[in-house]
């Protein structure tokens, strides 16, 4: 089976290009699970409802966040009550919504997505490593197919995950920082493996903000609001294919669209 994992999507421009690809790719690419990071969806900070509802009216299956997943507070009560939305699992437990699920792609496989957050240079958060760990133990043994999220700033961080995950999940795929890497492989125990996805979004820009404006908060030091950018737009994913009986990868491709 082929899933389809898209990187941070990053205000209208990366939203108007998941609405206008999503469908053709899923077609072409015979897509059974279709997931998108949409932590920078809303103006680059955060996810509303409206918006939520609107990428999963474009074919996307489940949502996955970061450290920006509270920036908007409508979101707070929705994502308690919409399953398809989550947040990073090593959050405390008592905050709304949930940071993993186990359900059934498009084909009937059974599949488990879980959302982690890195803690270096980020918010203070449980230990992802243990979380994971936790959260595999509880699993059913027999859903096969594990895809995990793992939003973190630190390159080693992530490939410390993948080695920590390797044969136990069908692929790790790291997101936040808005660059796509191009070191995707298959590790030696059947787990898929990329540092970043990359961002969906206007890459005429720095890391999807106006580039005045972050240059300017660069030179300057100065608190400066930043604004996502319009021009440049690209979507970046990552395609992994999965033996369902094994939950082992069987291939990994970086995608890319213009």
């Amino acid at each position: 089976m082929n899933i389809l994992f898209i990187g941070d999507i990053f205000a209208s421009p990366g939203r108007a290009l998941v609405g206008r690809y999503l469908q053709e790719i899923i077609s072409a690419e015979k897509i059974q699970l279709a997931v998108a990071n949409a932590e920078n969806s809303a103006g680059g900070f955060g996810i509303t409802p409206l918006i939520a509802h609107e990428l999963f009216s474009t074919g996307v299956d489940l949502l996955t966040t970061g450290n920006h997943v509270w920036d908007k507070k409508e979101i707070f009560d929705y994502i308690g009550r919409e399953p398809r939305l989550l947040r990073p699992a090593n959050y405390p437990a008592e905050l709304p919504g949930q940071g993993w699920i186990a359900t059934k792609a498009r084909d009937g496989t059974p599949v488990a997505v879980i959302n982690l957050q890195g803690r270096t240079h980020m918010p203070a958060t449980d230990c992802p490593f243990r979380k994971a760990d936790e959260i595999l133990g509880a699993l059913d043994p027999t859903v096969k197919v594990r895809l995990v999220d793992f939003h973190a700033e630190l390159t080693s961080e992530k490939e410390a995950m993948g080695w920590h995950l390797n044969g136990r999940v069908s692929a790790v795929l790291g997101t936040h920082t808005h660059v796509p890497t191009a070191d995707e492989r298959i590790l030696s125990g059947g787990t898929a493996y990329q540092t970043d996805v990359g961002m969906t979004g206007p890459y005429d820009s720095v890391i999807g903000s106006e580039k005045t404006l972050a240059l300017r908060r660069f030179l300057t030091g100065m608190p400066i609001r930043l604004e996502s950018a319009k021009g440049g737009g690209e979507l970046h994913a990552t395609i992994v294919s999965v033996d369902p009986t094994t939950g082992h990868a069987q291939e990994i491709r970086r995608y890319t669209r213009t």
